[in-house]
């Protein structure tokens, strides 16, 4: 009886990158690539299409970023196991996208053997990270169990419609544009972009896309992305 392989769907703006990565993990038995996305949305699309037992997302990622697909995909599809592959590995990106439900976040100069292992333990519902990220969460647990205190609640939280407006912001498109993109009226649009700089306390579009670069919601130099149909 042929052993079930684990469906991955691979989501990276960069073709290059997804390209070696299918053909790591399509050389191994148990493993086989079901599909590709260049963006967030796409990789939602895809997940939705195909149910893929792992999705390997990287974080910056043009029209959705991969914090606000990985909360839709995990609220969505809450059978998918997300893993994170990424150039980002601060602790405030590990942090938040752990809380959205990635099962495990590895930094792209992670040597291929803890990939394909994370992609295992992925499927398996165990939670995997790059050995320097482990350490610096055991760091924090510890800390916490001196006696740190709580960890306060985040506050103004944006919803997935704002995350997902506040890019697209970003990222250059007017309003009629995201209207289009996102299937809303502009005068929505108009609301969440309010709501968005009253949250963030940035009432300028250079200063949300300064606010989005720091957070890693875009890449720096990042122009208009082509808009989708």
């Amino acid at each position: 009886m042929l052993k079930k392989k684990i469906n991955v769907l691979l989501a990276d703006d960069h073709i290059v990158v997804r390209q070696g990565l299918r053909v790591l993990i399509e050389s191994q038995d148990d493993m086989r690539v079901v599909g590709e996305a260049d963006n967030g949305r796409q990789a939602i699309q895809l997940t939705k299409r195909f149910l893929p037992d792992v999705v390997v997302l990287d974080v910056a990622m043009p029209l959705l970023n991969g914090l606000e697909a990985t909360r839709q995909i995990t609220r969505d599809v809450p059978s998918v196991k997300v893993l994170i592959l990424s150039s980002y590995s601060d602790d405030e990106y590990v942090q938040q996208l752990t809380a959205e439900g990635a099962t495990g976040y590895l930094v792209k100069q992670t040597a291929v053997t803890d990939l394909l292992k994370a992609i295992r333990e992925a499927y398996k519902g165990n939670a995997f990270f790059s050995p320097s990220i482990s350490k610096r969460l055991l760091e924090r647990c510890r800390e916490a169990f001196v006696g740190e205190g709580p960890v306060r609640k985040r506050t103004n939280r944006l919803t997935s419609r704002e995350a997902e407006v506040l890019q697209l912001i970003a990222e250059g498109h007017a309003n009629k544009q995201i209207a289009a993109e996102l299937s809303i009226s502009v005068k929505t649009v108009e609301k969440h972009r309010q709501q968005v700089m009253n949250k963030l306390n940035i009432h300028d579009v250079a200063g949300l896309t300064r606010h989005a670069i720091a957070k890693g919601i875009i890449e720096s130099g990042s122009g208009i992305q082509p808009l989708r149909a």
